[in-house]
């Protein structure tokens, strides 16, 4: 079995948020699965083959899952997507 290491960044966010975002990352995700894009799914990105290897449940930054909900893996790594960028295979 292949294994990748997995690295654990520390965030500097306080528990006290002054902008809750109560559910939308759970939406963006549960919107994608109900489009079809379960784990495992065939995914183009443009011309790009890959896979949905996961979903991005990130809150905060410029890729929150709330905007791009999935984790495709491509032959140029894992990436996160909009449901607007990927198409199925």
């Amino acid at each position: 079995m292949s294994t990748q290491p997995l690295s654990v960044i520390e965030g500097k966010r306080s528990g006290n948020c002054p902008h809750p975002w109560h559910g939308s990352v759970e939406h963006a995700v549960n919107r994608a699965i109900r489009a079809g894009y379960r784990v495992g799914r065939r995914v183009r990105i443009g011309h790009i083959a890959g896979c949905v290897v996961g979903y991005n449940i990130g809150h905060f930054g410029r890729f929150s899952g709330a905007s791009y909900p999935l984790l495709v893996r491509t032959e140029f790594g894992v990436t996160k997507c909009s449901l607007a960028e990927v198409a199925a295979a």
